[in-house]
């Protein structure tokens, strides 16, 4: 098994997605993770939050944040899925390391 990073991932979806698109769209971000060799991972849904900037023409957001471990690899192949799924106005990743400081990709 290869060295597994901490990671948190926050994404946040179009606010006019549906309850059943967002649950559908956790599941699948969730099993990915599983799949591919990631390990504790906790979602937490943030709910609707009103954006400090217009992002294509939305000015609110569903946030939904996932905290889980997972090498490199995995963390660009979901990277990769969250930017060419429409529902996902934007996403950002962070880095914890072991000294509980964090770094932005």
């Amino acid at each position: 098994m290869s060295f597994l990073n901490s990671y948190e991932t926050i994404y946040i979806l179009r606010p006019d997605v549906t309850e059943s698109i967002n649950l559908s769209l956790v599941n699948y971000y969730k099993s990915l993770l599983k799949e591919k060799g990631g390990h504790n991972i906790v979602v937490q849904h943030r709910g609707r939050r009103h954006l400090s900037y217009n992002i294509m023409h939305y000015y609110d957001g569903i946030y939904v944040q996932m905290n889980y471990q997972a090498s490199g690899n995995l963390l660009k192949l979901l990277e990769k899925s969250m930017r060419f799924n429409d529902n996902i106005i934007r996403y950002l990743t962070i880095k914890y390391d072991e000294q509980n400081a964090f770094n932005i990709y």
